[in-house]
């Protein structure tokens, strides 16, 4: 059952080890100076509490306390590099949905995690029960990946879709900022434009 009391989807309903999806009404919306905070770190990855508190005209204390606040959230999930996966030598992208065996929904998880290309995993609702995102070097390599997901008796059936070209990166700001007010609103400490934190 989710929070609001309506029963999972069928997909989810024997979920034990795959993350669970829960629902996030509840969790606090964030303020403009969280957003403020966020985005600075987004452009600025190696910036300052000093430097943050000057950019965005509060306190160093409260910038402290916010960012320590958000890691506590799970809003700053971590501070490890964002690392590309096409510049990695990675170029081939594909998502791949997956239509599993009845009650081997849990055991596949185990399967995914042994395939290194395998970069996410969700389960879902609708025909399939999974969708993975699938980064390869070559083609030949998407096509061997394809078969080793496969060769696996869990999986009944499998849909791969390969990605041409990336319209629009992973973000999450604009979704941060529109939902603060932020976007319609500038709170009074970001009217004026910041200086860019010193090089070094």
């Amino acid at each position: 059952m989710t929070n609001s009391g309506k029963p999972l989807p069928r997909q989810l309903a024997n979920l034990t080890s795959i993350r669970q999806v829960t629902d996030l009404t509840d969790h606090p919306v964030l303020d403009d100076l969280d957003v403020a905070l966020l985005t600075n770190l987004n452009r600025y990855p190696r910036i300052g509490d000093l430097e943050l508190s000057r950019m965005t005209s509060v306190a160093r204390a409260t910038v402290h306390s916010r960012l320590r606040r958000l890691q506590e959230l799970g809003v700053i999930a971590s501070w490890a590099p964002d690392i590309d996966t096409r510049s990695a030598g990675f170029p081939v992208q594909a998502f791949v949905t997956l239509e599993i065996a009845q009650g081997a929904l849990d055991d596949v998880e185990a399967h995914l995690a042994a395939i290194p290309e395998v970069l996410e995993a969700y389960v879902t609702t609708g025909s399939s029960d999974v969708l993975c995102k699938i980064a390869t070097a070559s083609h030949s390599q998407l096509q061997e990946t394809l078969v080793r997901l496969n060769c696996s008796p869990m999986v009944v059936r499998s849909t791969s879709v390969v990605v041409l070209s990336v319209r629009i990166e992973r973000r999450v700001l604009p979704l941060l900022a529109h939902r603060s007010g932020a976007a319609n609103r500038p709170p009074a400490y970001r009217r004026a434009s910041p200086r860019p934190p010193a090089p070094g």
